[in-house]
């Protein structure tokens, strides 16, 4: 049977702190199952970054969002490769009109 891995929120990793700091660590962890290191790791972001970094850095995107996104870098693709045979055009003409005709 697996286990099934448990997210906590940056208020849960807080309470967790706070009761380890009253009842102590080891029957803190023992109780919510958790490894010491995970529980340090949360205390050293804790004291180092602040609240905010006990927040799940894993979001789940918007499928939505990751579709535009995706469609904005092709479109951003399209006219790039648009703009580069421009360019070879143009210069290309540039050089055509600079060249002296030869006369027979």
């Amino acid at each position: 049977m697996s286990k099934k891995r448990k997210t906590w929120t940056a208020d849960e990793k807080l309470a967790i702190l706070q009761e380890a700091e009253q009842a102590g660590v080891t029957a803190t962890i023992r109780k919510h199952g958790i490894y010491s290191n995970t529980f340090y790791q949360w205390r050293e972001k804790l004291q180092t970054q602040g609240k905010e970094a006990l927040a799940n850095p894993y979001q789940k995107t918007n499928p939505e969002l990751k579709r535009l996104q995706v469609e904005n870098l092709r479109l951003k693709q399209l006219l790039a490769e648009k703009e580069l045979a421009l360019q070879i055009k143009d210069e290309l003409l540039k050089k055509s009109l600079s060249r002296p005709k030869l006369s027979s």
